[in-house]
């Protein structure tokens, strides 16, 4: 594995663990957020780590729709901690509503990024 992939995981689950800190705290303040949600944010450093492996697979997969699972696996387990630990806190939290949403998103990107980031031939 290339040296450079294992800091951008620790880098960009640093930053989405921040930036979740910040929108739960503006949404909920501060001072509400339970502790385990500032202990699950640390989740997202190895949830980066561990599926990174997957999008230089996806970089080079001609395949469109291999492409697009490689991304979503590599951005299944940090997006479903960035956005179930939020949706918790919600008072009106509906784990259907919210699995359904994770889903969607999850799909959505996949496509997208597989669409966008084709190989080179």
């Amino acid at each position: 594995m290339n040296a450079f992939l294992p800091r951008t995981a620790l880098v960009t689950g640093l930053i989405i663990a921040a930036l979740n800190v910040v929108f739960g705290g503006l949404e909920y303040g501060f001072a509400r957020l339970p502790v385990w949600f500032y202990l699950a944010q640390l989740l997202l450093i190895p949830a980066m780590l561990v599926p990174m492996r997957y999008f230089p697979m996806a970089a080079v997969t001609p395949d469109f729709l291999r492409r697009a699972v490689y991304f979503a696996l590599g951005w299944a387990v940090p997006f479903a901690i960035y956005k179930f630990s939020l949706d918790v806190l919600n008072p009106l939290f509906s784990p259907a509503a919210s699995l359904i949403s994770y889903l969607t998103v999850i799909i959505a990107f996949a496509l997208i990024m597989a669409a966008v980031r084709r190989p080179n031939r």
